[in-house]
């Protein structure tokens, strides 16, 4: 992450965002100054990184909804549906087992437990 905020102040984030994709390109720490001063300034997009606003805080590679304003992480399966609060949902509940490694398995739509 580049830093390039004004110390007196407060840091702020700030994310670059890919006009025709939508995609996260970079996160800097900078001021809206700066940002309006060296930058095209619609290309960018202030991240939470306390996640207070705009759903969570944005990385490389999440994708910027601008209808409802939030960042969402990228789909990590593709049987995954995103849910009303944007966050990825797998098609069956993740079991909780105690002590066990549970993962994921796209190929049979199943979760399984690991040794």
């Amino acid at each position: 992450m580049i830093n390039l905020f004004n110390k007196k102040k407060s840091p702020q984030y700030f994310a670059e965002i890919d006009p025709n994709t939508n995609l996260v390109k970079r996160v800097i720490v900078s001021d809206l100054d700066f940002i309006k001063n060296n930058f095209n300034e619609k290309n960018w997009i202030e991240t939470s990184y306390e996640n207070k606003f705009r759903h969570i805080y944005a990385a490389i590679g999440y994708t910027y909804d601008k209808i409802n304003d939030v960042f969402i992480e990228p789909q990590p399966y593709p049987s995954w549906s995103l849910d009303e609060n944007f966050d990825w949902q797998p098609p069956k509940p993740k079991p909780v087992i105690v002590d066990k490694i549970i993962l994921w398995n796209e190929e049979l739509l199943e979760w399984e437990v690991m040794n």
